[in-house]
């Protein structure tokens, strides 16, 4: 039987209890943007996250953007240091806010942004750090904020893999003013299309960040600021609200569904598991495995869908090389690139699918 990297339909099965209701309700309301959902919304999903405040946009790369259009305004092509180890996306969130991407080599462990390396690479021109929670793991917060704050930088967090995580007991808003979300379907919190969200703790910020994504506008038909066109619509956030209640639980599943992993494939030397820490929500269940591109194959064949969150660092992109250092330049990243791969993981995922998925890697290596 196959097994999918991830499969969103026990989600919607074991939540249609609240979504088709709120759903009826929404259709005879007939308001489907900037409506009470969304508002709702934004007040629960700041709760969840111990944030302040909550402003629901239309993707995670547009609340990237607006997070870097509030901290670093009027200052265009400045240099904001980004990870060569996350989506493309994160880089083109930093062009459309007019600024120039900087990369930045990662943590061989954690592949997570290294401080030590972001550090070495601030310039003059520098104005922010984006911090990238990849796979669900928070990166050190502790350092990087403490590095923002000595060179005067915004720090910018990107959670879009990190829905319910904390660092080390206190809100990611607790270390920075800026922490974009997106709902992509596949998130640990996610929505059935595009959307996104910017938590911070900042009234400021946030009454900024609502002008920003409605055209400049406060009402009416008058633009007060340059800006651009992306709100949370009303129908995602009403599936946003009925499955918000199951994130903790869900976050749960996953954590013990990671654990599970880490023990079937425990003794195969030719494969290692990213390293976690406690504070991980585990999105991804990834490892960095010998001959990666030959035992994916072996998986598929085996009926098993795994994916490779990223094949190519940055910097190396077609799109980035104009920003990124030559080939070479960030040795961690580059090499994680040619090892990883994730396998299958969502929160409805059987044990003796991992199971499956384990013994299936030893035998490739046998």
């Amino acid at each position: 039987m196959r097994i999918p990297l991830t499969d969103l339909r026990p989600q919607l099965e074991a939540t249609q209890s609240r979504w088709r209701p709120a759903l009826d309700r929404l259709l005879a309301r007939a308001q489907f943007v900037l409506g009470r959902e969304g508002e709702a919304f934004e007040r629960e999903f700041a709760r969840a996250t111990g944030a302040a405040w909550v402003v629901g946009v239309g993707s995670g790369t547009v609340a990237l953007e607006l997070c870097l259009r509030t901290a670093i305004p009027n200052k265009p092509r400045k240099e904001v240091l980004v990870p060569a180890l996350t989506s493309l996306f994160t880089a083109q969130a930093v062009l459309a806010a007019g600024c120039v991407p900087r990369f930045a080599d990662v943590d061989p462990e954690t592949l997570l942004l290294d401080p030590g390396d972001a550090r070495d690479r601030i310039r003059s021109k520098t104005a922010a750090i984006v911090a990238v929670h990849l796979y669900g793991q928070p990166c050190d917060l502790r350092a990087l904020a403490a590095l923002s704050r000595r060179h005067g930088l915004a720090l910018i967090q990107d959670a879009c893999q990190a829905h319910g995580a904390q660092f080390q007991g206190h809100p990611l808003t607790a270390y920075s003013r800026w922490v974009a979300y997106s709902f992509y379907p596949t998130k640990n919190l996610g929505c059935l299309g595009d959307g996104g969200a910017v938590a911070t703790d900042s009234s400021v910020i946030a009454r900024r960040i609502r002008l920003l994504r409605d055209g400049g506008r406060q009402g009416g038909q008058v633009s007060r600021l340059q800006s651009t066109h992306s709100r949370l619509d009303e129908i995602q956030a009403c599936f946003l609200r009925s499955f918000l209640p199951q994130l903790p639980r869900w976050n749960a599943a996953r954590r013990r569904l990671a654990s599970l992993y880490d023990e079937a494939l425990a003794g195969c030397e030719e494969i290692r598991p990213v390293r976690r820490s406690a504070d991980s929500v585990n999105h991804l269940y990834v490892i960095r495995a010998r001959r990666r591109d030959a035992l994916r194959e072996h998986l598929r064949q085996n009926g098993i869908v795994t994916g490779i969150h990223y094949p190519v660092p940055l910097h190396l992109q077609p799109a980035f090389r104009e920003f990124g250092p030559p080939r070479g330049s960030l040795p961690n990243a580059e090499k994680a690139c040619r090892e990883i791969l994730s396998l299958p993981l969502w929160p409805f995922l059987k044990e003796d699918q991992i199971l499956r998925v384990a013994e299936t890697i030893r035998r490739f290596y046998l």
